[in-house]
């Protein structure tokens, strides 16, 4: 799905670029909750304090999911945190369960600025052939794990012939696990799935289930459903942090439409520092911020997380402000050679200019973009 050029042939290009396109691809849409509607979240202290002066906008509409891989978003805006930056003007957050569904909100102009993972950022920008969207800065690493059935999976080898589940087809996890299989020299065909393992989409919300039925022996997923399986007396066989240089990678950025970056970089800037200062307060004050992150999930599902899922899950994720730019790109490449996505042209796709004002406003280390920024 390059920006500059068209796809190959081949049903499996095709599906994936309809469904970068127009969010809705039909074969997924139940399973993995694509074109879902956006819930408005009125949870956070997101509120103007009296006679606080406004920036170029009245309002900065956000967009971010009820997990903990969006701590900076969940605990930004139950603290009051982002809004605290934008004095006068208003925060108004939404909320999503699944990337496409977000990406459209962003290119309809219903959000401005979104917490979303690296892949949908990726098939936004060259699906739109670069005009839809900018990565503005990180927000996680981590918090992701292989977690199987320990009666059936001993070893990593164990794992060939087993049926492990994936979020959804093309989805970042779905493509680390699609890498992960290549790797050790087994075939998967990336479009059915099927092969040496069995790899099942299926939505995060139904994997617990799935696995308590004995339907898939495993999953490769995210937190804290990784932790809800351990729950459920699954083992933690692997965790994709120990495959990366640092033990770091992206599964968080913030991304704001080119149009609203043009017309209110006070606003973005803004946003920007109150993630940095939401990141700064999450470190010096984890219990409590895990605590915010919990309290902001149970206001936005009824429930929140048991200890015994939240405490593993919390320590796995590191907020983070670097977009870790070079790890976005190995990931795109990834796709490529598990034949989900042709070569991109991902230049331009970062301006962190933004950031990097906030970060030296702080006394904090600019950030790379890897050589994706804009000119």
């Amino acid at each position: 799905m390059p920006a500059t050029l068209p796809p190959r042939p081949g049903r499996l290009r095709r599906s994936l670029a309809v469904a970068a396109a127009l969010p809705l691809l039909a074969v997924a849409l139940t399973a993995c909750g694509y074109g879902s509607q956006a819930a408005k979240n009125e949870t956070g202290k997101a509120q103007v304090a009296a006679g606080a002066k406004k920036l170029s906008a009245d309002t900065v509409r956000i967009g971010y999911f009820p997990n903990l891989t969006h701590a900076t978003a969940l605990v930004g805006d139950q603290e009051g945190l982002l809004q605290k930056e934008l004095g006068g003007t208003q925060l108004k957050a939404s909320t999503f369960s699944a990337g496409p569904s977000e990406i459209e909100a962003l290119n309809s102009g219903s959000i401005d600025i979104g917490w979303i993972g690296p892949s949908p950022a990726i098939n936004a920008y060259t699906q739109s052939q670069g005009k839809s969207l900018r990565i503005i800065g990180g927000s996680a690493s981590g918090g992701v794990k292989l977690v199987v059935n320990p009666k059936k999976i001993k070893t990593l080898a164990d794992v060939r012939g087993k049926k492990i589940a994936t979020p959804q087809l093309g989805n970042t996890q779905d493509v680390a696990f699609l890498n992960w299989i290549a790797d050790r020299g087994w075939k998967v065909d990336a479009n059915s799935g099927k092969g040496d393992v069995s790899v099942v989409r299926t939505d995060n919300k139904v994997t617990p289930d799935a696995y308590s039925s004995g339907s898939i022996d495993g999953a490769w997923v995210p937190e804290p459903t990784a932790s809800r399986l351990v729950q459920r007396g699954a083992k933690v066989l692997l965790d994709e942090s120990s495959l990366w240089p640092d033990k770091k990678f992206v599964i968080t950025n913030i991304v704001v439409s080119q149009k609203f970056l043009k017309e209110h970089p006070d606003v973005v800037e803004a946003v920007l520092r109150g993630s940095v200062k939401t990141n700064a307060w999450i470190k010096a004050h984890p219990e409590e911020a895990k605590a915010a992150a919990n309290a902001a999930l149970k206001k936005l599902s009824g429930k929140g997380l048991p200890a015994d899922v939240l405490d593993p899950a919390w320590k796995s994720i590191e907020t983070t402000d670097d977009p870790l730019a070079a790890t976005l790109n190995t990931e795109a490449a990834h796709a490529v050679k598990a034949g989900l996505l042709d070569k991109p042209d991902l230049k331009g796709i970062y301006d962190l200019k933004p950031l990097n004002k906030v970060l030296k406003a702080a006394g904090q280390p600019a950030v790379s973009d890897a050589g994706l920024g804009v000119k």
